[in-house]
């Protein structure tokens, strides 16, 4: 390359920096927090959550009402179906130039998307997450999971609002003998025909559970925790695809069709057309009980080898119009206030982010007071986390299966 082309090359370079630095230069300051606060005041936050369960709706209108009536701050809840459309949507107006006014301001997100919106810059300047005020008790000692998402780096770029791990359900009227891995899964679905499924991924828990599976039957678990290797991938998820093919048979309508997602599996459990079911989240049979959708002899377990494990974040677009705005309510996510109400299987039973041993006394009582409910496991019962895989492992699972299983539900 001739030295002009380089200069110029390096010129446009140069424009395209300072551009985005002129655009970033003027986010808003979180460890100036009255003056987020005094800016937020009228703003609007277009937060896109999925939008698929009526308990957690209700709880973001909860949350949106208390940003309003403290904050000045009005909340819409975008519900969404699949977070992927919400990042096609901020591409989308990156490559028409759109760095400023975007339509979101808040999104749910965690795993392939994020790594997505990260490698592509689309996200607020990195490090606001962990200026946010209650970030102080945000429990980053014990959970790995907060500042690595997926095996990538979280650098502030989204501020933990929820934990999961994955649990497995089951009704003591009438199943007894449980598997203790994916393995004996297969062959308890031998002996018990119809009566298990998981959601068609690309959904999200059905995508989970094809990750679990995978992660049980690696040769080399190593290998997940980076990028795909095409060459190998048809040898590493060998053994997935083998299980899939010796499992399907013996599934809910023979695998010719599949739940939509974790509460059309929980209905097929009420409807007793399934005895085993599963959920990213501990609390999840609990709060159907609380909630008479699913009967109170409904127990929860676990695999002895451990089960996967994440946590889930909002994060703020790089063009959103309401930054402020959206920081208010990222904050206030993280309160104990809104943490604890989150825990209460009553009202969602999605687990904590933070520490509780790094809180007020009277923050420590409301989770103290909390009845998790007869189905939920005790931490020390949950056994081990397994990392989640490299997020190519999941585009990249979820594409192979959908050539060799896919149905159009």
């Amino acid at each position: 390359m001739k030295t002009s082309a380089i200069k110029s090359l390096a010129a446009v370079l140069a424009l395209s920096l300072a551009a985005t630095w002129n655009v970033r230069a003027a986010e808003p300051d979180p460890a100036n927090w009255e003056q987020v606060l005094e800016k937020a005041k009228g703003q609007t936050v277009y937060w896109n959550a999925w939008g698929g369960s009526p308990r957690i709706n209700d709880y973001i209108g909860w949350a949106a009402q208390t940003v309003k009536d403290r904050y000045g701050v009005t909340v819409e809840h975008v519900k969404v179906t699949d977070t992927a459309n919400v990042v096609a949507t901020v591409v989308a107006e990156k490559a028409a130039g759109k760095d400023s006014g975007g339509k979101v301001d808040l999104i749910w997100i965690n795993g392939e998307n994020f790594a997505s919106m990260k490698r592509q810059n689309l996200l607020m300047t990195p490090g606001w997450a962990d200026k946010l005020p209650n970030w102080q008790y945000v429990d980053v000692e014990n959970k790995p999971t907060i500042t690595v998402d997926f095996t990538i780096p979280t650098e502030g770029l989204e501020a933990p609002w929820g934990g999961a791990k994955l649990v497995f359900f089951y009704d003591t009227a009438r199943t007894e003998k449980l598997p203790n891995s994916v393995k004996e899964l297969t062959e308890w679905a031998k002996k018990n025909p119809g009566r298990f499924t998981y959601p068609q991924p690309p959904n999200f828990i059905g995508s989970t559970f094809l990750k679990q599976a995978l992660t049980e039957l690696a040769t080399d678990p190593a290998k997940l925790l980076k990028p795909v290797v095409e060459e190998e991938f048809a040898e590493v998820s060998k053994p997935l695809f083998n299980l899939l093919d010796e499992l399907h048979p013996n599934m809910w309508r023979k695998a010719r069709a599949f739940p939509k997602n974790h509460v059309a599996m929980r209905q097929l459990m009420a409807d007793k057309e399934l005895d085993i079911i599963f959920a990213f989240n501990p609390s999840f049979a609990s709060s159907a009980i609380a909630n008479n959708e699913l009967p109170d002899t409904v127990r929860s377990f676990v695999f002895s080898g451990g089960t996967l494990g994440n946590t889930h974040f909002v994060a703020v677009p790089y063009n959103a119009t309401s930054k402020e705005g959206a920081l208010v309510l990222a904050n206030f996510l993280m309160s104990p206030e809104a943490q604890a109400r989150k825990q209460d299987p009553n009202i969602w039973g999605d687990p904590t982010v933070l520490n509780i041993s790094k809180m007020n006394a009277e923050d420590k009582a409301r989770f103290a007071s909390l009845e998790l409910g007869i189905a939920t496991l005790k931490p020390e019962q949950l056994g081990p986390m397994l990392p989640e895989p490299h997020p190519s492992w999941m585009n990249r699972i979820e594409k192979e299966w959908l050539r060799r299983y896919g149905v159009n539900n």
